[in-house]
C-alpha cells in the first residue's frame, strides 16, 4: 500500500496489533548510531514509546541522554539506523527523503528555542510561510494565518515585525506558524529557553490551552518546572528510557 495515498484509517489499521488505534507516535527498538571519527556513538539504544492522540508529553534527560536525537527522529529530521517509527500511521522509518520531507511538512508543527522568524516579515507573513510551501492560495493563506494568530492571542499584532514584538510575542508567532497547517503534532524544542520565567509561564499556559483543545504536543526540555506543565514525562538516560510516567496534569 502507498502510504502517501492511503487514508488515516487505512494507515492506522497497518500498525502493530498491540498498538492503540489512536497512537500518533510509535517507536519500536529505535536506534541511532553515529560514526564520530571512527568511533561509534550509540545515541539511541532501543527506544520503545507510544504517544497517543491529544497527549502532552515532555521528553527530558541530561546532555548526552539522547533526547535531542529522539526529537530529530520524531520530527523526521533524521533517520534511525535501526528499529521502526510510525507517525500518524505512516511508517516513516522506511520512507525516502522526499516522502519524509512531505510527511514532515504536513504532519509536524515545529517550535524552536530561537523562534526562527524572518526579521523583515510581519507576523502574518511569518505564519503564512508553511502555507506558501504547501501551495495554498493567497486568500486562504491569509484566512488561516489570521485564525492561527487569533488562537495564540496576537490578532492585534499580525502586522508587526519581530523587532516590534516582545520575546513572548515572538514565540507566540512561532506557535501560530506551527499550528497553521493543522499538524498532527506540535514538536517544541526548548521553547522557553530564551524567555524569562514570567514569559515562560505564559507560553506554557498557551501550550496547556492548545492541549485542552485537542492538540498533541511533544515538548523537549531539560527544565523540570517546564516539564511539569505536561501530562506525561519521558526521561532518557544513555540512549534508553529511564522513566515514563503520568503527572498531576493528567488527572
Amino acid at each position: 500500500m502507498n502510504a502517501a495515498l492511503s487514508t488515516t484509517a487505512e494507515r492506522m489499521a497497518m500498525l502493530p496489533p498491540d498498538v492503540p488505534r489512536d497512537a500518533m507516535i510509535v517507536t519500536r527498538n529505535l536506534q541511532r548510531e553515529y560514526d564520530m571519527g571512527g568511533e561509534v556513538v550509540r545515541a539511541l539504544r532501543g527506544v520503545d514509546v507510544t504517544i497517543r492522540r491529544n497527549e502532552f508529553v515532555a521528553i527530558m534527560g541530561p546532555s548526552g541522554s539522547g533526547k535531542s536525537t529522539l526529537m530529530n527522529m520524531i520530527g523526521c529530521l533524521d533517520s534511525p539506523t535501526g528499529g521502526e517509527y510510525w507517525l500518524n500511521g505512516f511508517r516513516v522509518s522506511e520512507l525516502a527523503d522526499d516522502e519524509l520531507a512531505r510527511i514532515r511538512n504536513k504532519e509536524i508543527g515545529f517550535v524552536f528555542q530561537t523562534f526562527n522568524l524572518l526579521p523583515r516579515a510581519t507576523a502574518l507573513h511569518n505564519v503564512e510561510l508553511p502555507l506558501v510551501y504547501a501551495g495554498i492560495g493567497a486568500k486562504a493563506r491569509v484566512a488561516k494565518a489570521t485564525e492561527a494568530l487569533r488562537k495564540v492571542g496576537l490578532a492585534d499584532r499580525m502586522h508587526h515585525r519581530p523587532n516590534e514584538l516582545s520575546g513572548g510575542q515572538r514565540q507566540r508567532v512561532a506557535v501560530a506558524r506551527a499550528l497553521v497547517n493543522d499538524p498532527s503534532i506540535i514538536l517544541a524544542d526548548e521553547p522557553t529557553g530564551n524567555l524569562d520565567s514570567a514569559t515562560s509561564a505564559e507560553i506554557m499556559q498557551l501550550f496547556e490551552e492548545l492541549y485542552a483543545g485537542g492538540q498533541t504536543i511533544v515538548l523537549v526540555t531539560h527544565e523540570h518546572d517546564i516539564a511539569a506543565h505536561a501530562a506525561r514525562q519521558v526521561h532518557l538516560l544513555d540512549g534508553r528510557i529511564e522513566q515514563d510516567f503520568l503527572t498531576e496534569k493528567s488527572s
